[in-house]
């Protein structure tokens, strides 16, 4: 592989959507209120919903930031509680949603434990009544607990600064590490066609063509300027990344572009 910048004139990525099974995403924002779609399901699944409140016996508790959870079409459910992460079960009956026992993480929670347990028992092997209107989810458990939520939608491809998290190898996953945390970054812009980004020290720009589930880019222009001897490894490693096919996709703010090899990178977008 070609050390240099211009290794990057080769950069083909070929892009895999993330299939997203939202059922009647139009008719949940009619302004009615529906809390199941055609085929009976209420229209929750695949979408990411962040979690607002939750109301005990009268008392609303505000969630903690990061709280959320997604119905995935393969009968699971996945979160997070406002600290731990958890996955579990879940069968779509009308509107009726029956999840099993989770399993979670084991993080010390200080801040927002309290709502933390009761969110997990509330979802914790048991059947809600789901009911959506417009952009909001609401479940209730059988005594009369509800979870408020609002849906997030994915980040666009286009016009979203991807900042570079970690490094992939296969399974593991490590973060960019010492002077080039946070340095990496790459975002496309449809009306102009382009692909641009930083490296860690130098920044690149290119045309690019998006055609066929593939996008393409072409005279490549970095910049070039002395860098710091500790950014150098990871430019590398993303230099010669850049130069391979990558497939791509998109979770909520998160993307991941991975080679054929099992290398690549994760990057969350910026708000």
């Amino acid at each position: 592989m070609n050390r240099h910048p211009a290794a990057l004139l080769a950069l083909t990525l070929t892009l895999v959507l993330l299939p997203l099974a939202v059922a009647c995403g139009t008719e949940a924002r009619s302004g009615k209120s529906r809390s199941t779609g055609p085929d009976g399901d209420p229209p929750v699944i695949g979408v990411h919903w962040r979690v607002d409140s939750l109301t005990t016996d009268g008392t609303t508790r505000n969630a903690p930031a990061g709280a959320y959870l997604r119905i995935d079409d393969h009968g699971r459910i996945s979160g997070n509680y406002g600290c731990n992460s958890f996955r579990a079960p879940v069968t779509v009956r009308g509107d009726r949603i029956v999840l099993g026992p989770a399993d979670s993480t084991a993080m010390a929670c200080v801040e927002g434990s309290d709502f933390e347990r009761a969110l997990s028992r509330t979802l914790d092997d048991g059947t809600l009544t789901a009911e959506v209107h417009r952009d909001r989810l609401t479940l209730t458990a059988e005594d009369g607990t509800r979870v408020d939520l609002t849906e997030e939608k994915d980040a666009s491809l286009y016009g979203t600064t991807w900042r570079v998290t970690s490094l992939v190898d296969g399974d593991s996953a490590t973060s960019v590490p010492g002077a080039a945390a946070d340095r990496p970054w790459l975002t496309l812009d449809r009306k102009a066609g382009t692909v641009s980004g930083g490296l860690g020290c130098h920044r690149f720009g290119a045309d690019a063509t998006v055609r066929d589930g593939r996008l393409t880019t072409r005279d490549l222009k970095v910049t070039g300027k002395m860098c710091d001897d500790s950014l150098r490894a990871v430019e590398k490693t993303l230099i010669e990344l850049l130069g391979r096919p990558l497939s791509y996709r998109i979770d909520h703010r998160n993307i991941a572009l991975t080679s054929e090899n099992g290398k690549g990178v994760q990057a969350v977008a910026e708000p």
